[in-house]
């Protein structure tokens, strides 16, 4: 019984953890995905700008002067401090803030649908390709 336990752990050794790691981090796809996550960051960076810089002003100028982040349901007001009674904040529903946050996941849906799209019709061109090349 000793032995089969002896021997179940014997391939997880501290060496064959690193060798893994070395041989993930060193595969194409690891950078791959690293260079995704980095320019998915700075996309959405990109999109926060275009929402609330570009979209949210005329879009809040066109139903009344409204700022969007602004919008919200107040539940309780905020109280202030006095005396031996401490602050309190308000407590609200803000749904201006939601509503920005639709239209930027909607920005990213259709960016990533177009990108896949692309990238799609770009596969089935070099499969066509491929197939017109090959040798019946």
């Amino acid at each position: 019984m000793a032995q089969a336990a002896a021997s179940w752990k014997a391939p997880y050794t501290h060496m064959k953890i690193v060798d893994e790691f070395k041989e993930f981090a060193l595969k194409g796809n690891a950078l791959d995905m690293a260079v995704g996550i980095i320019l998915g960051t700075q996309f959405n960076k990109v999109v926060n700008s275009v929402v609330g810089d570009l979209l949210m002003p005329p879009l809040g100028l066109l139903i009344g002067g409204v700022n969007f982040s602004d919008l919200k349901v107040v539940l309780k007001a905020a109280v202030p401090a006095s005396g031996d009674v401490a602050a309190a904040a308000a407590v609200s529903i803000n749904y201006g803030a939601f509503v920005d946050n639709v239209i930027q996941f909607c920005i990213i849906a259709f960016s990533a649908f177009m990108v896949i799209k692309i990238m799609n019709r770009l596969i089935r061109k070099r499969d066509v390709a491929e197939d017109a090349v090959k040798p019946s």
